[in-house]
């Protein structure tokens, strides 16, 4: 007999307990069990009050539970103490110390690792066979499908079937009038035995561009600074003329594949993409700083690998837009990668051709005049592109609440071993699941439930998570109260976090209790002006860039929206979850970065990113924290009203905007549109501050709020026999929660667009989205925005702004009205 079901006949359950016949007639001891019985069964069947499932649920989650945690601050000072520094070092030099590029065998090997972290650290037995389901397959839709109705921990891995590239074989020449070679780039990484791991792999995944287009080109060379389309329009206003060029740019600013993309709508016939050392800041090898792996300078041979897909277009697998990549799925030709090839270099071979172009010194070449080579190029890259498997793998807690979800996600996969990228952020999820591990096994559930996902293939265009998002978009629509990234979490000293603005201030209260990871007197929320001791002149564009991202943080908060780059895009762009990101970033004096390099390595992150791994644990520590309570909190803590002030400031820079460009669109609709919404949010406001003390008041008089065993179940026998008015009041209270909590889950979807971006109707978030000529930049109220900065059509602006204005007053009336 279970301990559950002696406990409870210890109460005299009337339908367990058997009778005595030699203290009691048959008769009379019969007609009590008959009584008993009767009231029992009344009892039971009138613990939900008519209301269904999901509110009996939700009645239920609200109380006390034997075995678990007795308080909000018990169970967060559990989780708090177990992501540790030493396990962290550790697990980060298992994973970062091989390379795993999404659809290889070492990619395959790590999404297994982390299936067995999630058995392991969930209390999830091992099934019979591997739980790796084809995507589509009954298997695999069920296991999403179905956590509404898990009562226990589950993880499996989905696998889907993206079109990727890998490369065959690449070279760059610069070629004498009558075509004979006079130089050829070297395209290789020198590794450094002083990096070993960096020295083992050097090998593993030549420098090539993800997506890239196979072919083979020559023309001379043209430079265009970061590829900006602000950079092409300087090279045409000077007379340049791209047509069969090979432009030659460097990376930042804007994502990669919007340089490739510019470049190719102007009849150019090739891309070459570089790291300069002017983004390095003051530590450079000009300024006396030794090259990695001897100092912190860049390493000359290094190279950027990235994917060129038109991220502004649509992420994701690009034959499957909208749709996820079935293996047996439809496919189409792609309109989101080029159709023109290119190559990423390094900065040594880099100025052979930058001084090709000036015909003498480097800072000539750097000038936007449409100048270009003597010589001709010859840029050769073949690449095989072909369906292949990726793997992403799931695990998840099921709350009480079955039908509210937050997800956390890191992406797995890198371009070799990528220690910072994503390497750190998985370390971080790594201790995040063992806290809640640690919860799980002092019998501890969530109010709602916890997915956890390890995505693949972000590098090559998000496409894990964007496939997972377009697989299930209903199920999370109706269930997602909102999304937590982490991509890397420990490249530099200060620490940056963006998101929703609804989980801005959720976002600093957390980071406001969470220790500074080296200096015990300060918070994590402290950490955001952290710099490194690095010092020396830097490049005035550089000073300057930086200057103006110190301005743009200097709000309330200063946590800026997001916009593309990393896994948050399909959850928040598309489906209209609300969604944060963080990580501790370079800081303007850090050691020189190697994105996407070989030296991405474990030996560069200990000796300068985080050499005691306590941001990794910070981190961890900080998204446990707000992720606990955006799960255990009763009101969803998601500020509506915040977002509400945000929007007008929104319009406000649009509105400077237009005015710079001296243009007078008229947007007092959406000014009052947006006024609503305000208003729309302070009676919510209201209502959840009422719901939320309603709700406390009526379970402080529940029968066994203060009770156990026998007296706890006569109490509720008591109340059913009153006609149960203390259970009603709290299913009323559970409503009023449940009411104000859709509301909050819903406000972030209130901005969604059927239509779209025009376009680009992949996107459909109307508040915020990557920039068109951005890409990983924020642009807010984007469809108005670029109405004005790249349309420059007032008409246009002003009925983007009416279309904007329909859904925000759709949103204000749904705020005080709800949704059903």
């Amino acid at each position: 007999m279970s301990q559950g079901k002696q406990r409870f006949l210890d109460f005299n359950d009337p339908e367990d307990q058997k009778p005595q016949p030699s203290r009691l007639p048959i008769r009379r001891a019969l007609r009590i069990l008959a009584i008993c019985s009767a009231v029992y069964t009344i009892y039971s069947l009138s613990a939900g009050l008519g209301t269904g499932c999901t509110d009996s649920q939700a009645i239920g989650a609200f109380s006390q539970h034997p075995g678990a945690p007795k308080s909000r601050e018990q169970t967060e000072r559990l989780f708090i103490s177990v992501p540790d520094a030493g396990r962290a070092r550790a697990v980060s030099r298992k994973y970062s110390t091989r390379p795993h590029v999404a659809g290889s065998p070492g990619d395959f090997q790590a999404a297994s690792d982390l299936l067995r972290l999630f058995q392991d650290e969930l209390g999830i037995p091992p099934p019979s066979e591997p739980p790796v389901f084809s995507a589509g397959s009954l298997a695999s839709r069920s296991a999403t499908l179905g956590i509404e109705k898990l009562d226990k921990p589950n993880a499996w891995i989905d696998t889907y079937y993206p079109l990727m590239n890998t490369p065959l074989s690449r070279s760059l020449s610069i070629l004498e009038e009558d075509g004979t070679v006079a130089w050829e780039a070297s395209l290789e990484e020198e590794a450094d035995p002083r990096d070993p791991d960096a020295y083992k792999h050097k090998d593993a995944v030549p420098t090539f561009h993800g997506f890239s287009a196979d072919g083979e080109v020559q023309g001379r060379l043209i430079y265009t600074n970061y590829g900006l389309k602000s950079d092409y329009d300087e090279v045409l206003a000077a007379g340049g003329n791209f047509t069969g060029k090979i432009v030659l740019t460097r990376y930042g600013a804007n994502f990669r594949g919007l340089k490739v993309q510019a470049a190719e709508q102007l009849g150019a016939a090739g891309v070459l993409m570089y790291s300069d050392p002017r983004d390095d800041g003051p530590v450079t090898v000009e300024n006396g700083y030794e090259a990695y792996p001897a100092g912190p300078a860049r390493n000359p041979t290094s190279v950027q690998r990235g994917s060129v897909q038109y991220l502004s277009l649509y992420p994701g697998d690009p034959t499957t837009p909208g749709t996820p990549a079935y293996p047996n799925a439809t496919r189409t030709e792609g309109e989101n990668i080029p159709k023109i090839p290119s190559l990423p270099i390094s900065w040594l071979d880099a100025q052979k051709l930058l001084k090709e172009i000036s015909g003498h010194s480097l800072d000539d070449a750097f000038k936007l005049d449409g100048k270009t080579s003597a010589r001709d190029v010859k840029l050769v890259n073949h690449v095989h592109n072909r369906i292949m498997p990726i793997w992403n793998t799931m695990g998840v807690i099921p709350g009480h609440i079955h039908n509210e979800t937050v997800i956390i996600g890191n992406h797995r996969d890198a371009w070799v071993m990528g220690a910072v990228d994503p390497t750190s952020g998985t370390v971080t999820l790594h201790e995040i699941v063992r806290g809640f591990g640690a919860l799980v096994r002092q019998g501890w559930r969530p109010l709602r439930n916890i997915v956890f996902a390890s995505w693949d293939a972000e590098e090559y265009g998000l496409i894990g998570s964007t496939e997972w998002a377009e697989d299930f978009p209903d199920w999370i629509a109706k269930t997602v109260v909102a999304y937590i990234n982490v991509d890397g979490s420990a490249a530099g000293a200060h620490w940056v976090p963006t998101g929703s603005p609804s989980l801005a201030h959720l976002i600093r209260d957390t980071a406001l209790e969470i220790p500074h990871p080296t200096s015990p007197n300060k918070t994590l929320w402290d950490a955001r002006n952290d710099m490194r001791p690095f010092q020396g002149p830097a490049d005035r564009e550089f000073v300057e860039e930086y200057l103006a991202r110190r301005v743009a943080k200097q709000g309330e908060l200063g946590i800026e929206p997001l916009g593309s780059g990393s896994d948050f895009t399909p959850f928040l762009q598309r489906l209209g979850v609300a969604s944060m990101d963080e990580t501790f970033n370079l800081s303007p004096t850090d050691a020189a970065y190697h994105y996407h390099s070989i030296y991405d390595s474990e030996s560069w992150k200990e000796k300068y990113a985080d050499p005691t791994f306590e941001k990794h644990v910070t981190v961890a520590k900080h998204l446990g924290l707000l992720l606990l309570r955006l799960i255990d909190s009763p009101i969803i803590p998601l500020n509506t009203t915040h977002y509400a002030l945000e929007l007008k400031k929104y319009l406000a820079d649009v509105e400077e905007i237009a005015s710079s460009l001296g243009l007078s669109p008229d947007f007092a609709r959406l000014h009052e549109a947006m006024d609503h919404v305000k208003l729309g949010s302070d009676v919510l406001d209201r209502y959840k501050r009422d719901a939320e003390e309603s709700l406390d008041r009526t379970l402080r008089e529940q029968p066994c709020y203060n009770r156990r065993g026998a007296s706890c179940w006569l109490a509720k026998l008591l109340d059913r026999l009153l006609g149960s008015p203390k259970r009603r009041r709290l299913f009323w209270a559970t409503w009023h929660v449940r009411q104000a909590n859709e509301r909050l889950m819903r406000f972030e979807r209130g901005f969604i667009s059927e239509d779209g971006l025009e376009g680009r109707e992949w996107y459909r978030h109307l508040g915020v989205a990557p920039g068109k000529w951005l890409g990983y930049g924020a642009t807010t109220l984007p469809a108005v925005t670029e109405a004005l900065t790249i349309e420059r059509n007032v008409t246009l602006a002003e009925e983007e702004a009416g279309r904007l204005a329909s859904l925000l007053e759709d949103l204000a009336h749904r705020l005080v009205n709800g949704w059903s």
